[in-house]
């Protein structure tokens, strides 16, 4: 069962699932889009409408489930009656516990690295994590970098239609740019590899590289120069620091977790999942965009 799986990276899950001929259920809201359940059903995906917020529904959705894999959160489709604490928090250790009861075998979750901040959605998601690591499900915690189709995208202010940057901090700072497509190879993988059984993997691309670095690899794909514009850490900081709002205050720890740089090193990973994948390049991304 794929949580989360109108989403990019659920889809994304539920079609490399369904292309292996294994069976597989898509958790949905009832309100969610008609047309990303039609991809869905398509990929051969069996629907079940059900909700974090709603427990009965997830100890239904659970009943002859083998694995789950979660990529659910609220960060971009929040509802009325949704929060960090509620669905991304609660509702996964409801999930959990529903899991537990139904005989689950193996739980997957996708989280992300660590970042030297207090904020809602880290809260929720370390709290699910730590709940996961003392259940009696096989557990493996996916933490993937800065998703390249996010942060290099126009909603935070990456134009690369237009050759326009918005860069948090310095722009000086190394980070592990990541595709969604392999972090779904990822979460498949981790279903099939005993490496993975038990342990959270922090996951990024094949190079660490700049935000600044980042640009002048699309600077040279797109044969223009790129105006910047730079978001201090300080006022970073300050936003921060003055954010009451749940949501804002995470965006702004996302920021600076941006700002920080985020490396993660791939080595043992790769020489112990050997998923016969090649991870995605910034520069191939920036083609793809071109």
């Amino acid at each position: 069962m794929v949580v989360g799986a109108t989403g990019a990276l659920g889809s994304e899950i539920c079609r490399l699932l369904s292309a292996q001929n294994l069976p597989v259920r898509a958790l949905v809201r009832s309100s969610s889009d008609q047309q990303n359940k039609e991809v869905l059903r398509r990929y051969g995906a069996e629907i079940a409408e059900g909700d974090l917020r709603d427990r009965s529904s997830l100890a239904s959705a659970c009943r002859g489930v083998t694995n789950i894999l979660s990529t659910a959160t609220t960060i971009r489709a929040k509802q009325a009656g949704d929060s960090f604490a509620i669905s991304d928090q609660q509702g996964h250790l409801q999930l959990i516990d529903e899991a537990e009861k139904a005989g689950v075998n193996g739980f997957v979750f996708i989280s992300f690295p660590p970042i030297p901040l207090e904020f809602p959605l880290q809260t929720a998601k370390r709290a699910v994590e730590e709940r996961l690591k003392k259940s009696n499900l096989k557990y493996t915690i996916l933490q993937p970098s800065l998703f390249q189709e996010v942060w290099l995208g126009p909603h935070l202010g990456f134009d690369a239609a237009n050759g326009k940057a918005r860069i948090y901090g310095s722009g000086q700072n190394k980070s592990s740019w990541i595709s969604f497509l392999d972090v779904a190879k990822f979460a498949f993988g981790a279903l099939q590899h005993g490496y993975a059984a038990n342990k959270t993997i922090p996951l990024g691309g094949p190079q660490a590289l700049s935000p600044l670095e980042v640009v002048g690899i699309f600077e040279e794909v797109k044969g223009m120069k790129w105006e910047l514009e730079f978001v201090p850490e300080a006022a970073l900081q300050q936003q921060y620091e003055s954010a009451v709002d749940p949501t804002q205050k995470t965006f702004v720890a996302l920021m600076l977790g941006y700002a920080y740089g985020l490396e993660v090193p791939m080595t043992e990973v790769l020489e112990n999942m050997p998923l016969q994948l090649q991870l995605q390049s910034v520069r191939q991304f920036a083609e793809k965009e071109h």
